[in-house]
Order: structure tokens, then sequence, then C-alpha cells
């Protein structure tokens, strides 16, 4: 996810606390919000996917 995606969902946060959000809005936000966080899953995911556990010896276990 780009910078100005999460710029934009940030400005949409700010501006939801402070005077409210339209329904367009709303529905813009949910969609960054989404797509935020399938794109932080796939990187967990791809993290969690490259960790090699090992024994005490330091062989794969």
């Amino acid at each position: 996810m780009d910078s100005k995606k999460i710029q934009r969902i940030n400005e949409l946060a700010k501006k939801e606390k402070a005077q409210g959000l339209t329904k367009a809005e709303k529905e813009e936000q949910t969609a960054l919000r989404n797509e935020y966080r399938a794109a932080f899953r796939a990187s967990l995911e791809s993290q969690l996917k490259r960790i090699e556990f090992v024994d005490k010896e330091g062989k794969p276990s």
C-alpha cells in the first residue's frame, strides 16, 4: 500500500473525529482500511513463512 493511501486513511480518520464523514467518505474509508488490512496480513504471512525453528544445536526442527 502506498503512502498516499495511508495518508488518506489518516485524513479521513481526523475528519471523522472533528466533524464526521459523508456517506461517500465513509465508504472510501472502509475500502481503504480493508485494503490496508489485506496488505498488512499478506506482509505478516510472508514474514511468518520465512521463520525457521531450530533446536539447541542450531539444526532445523
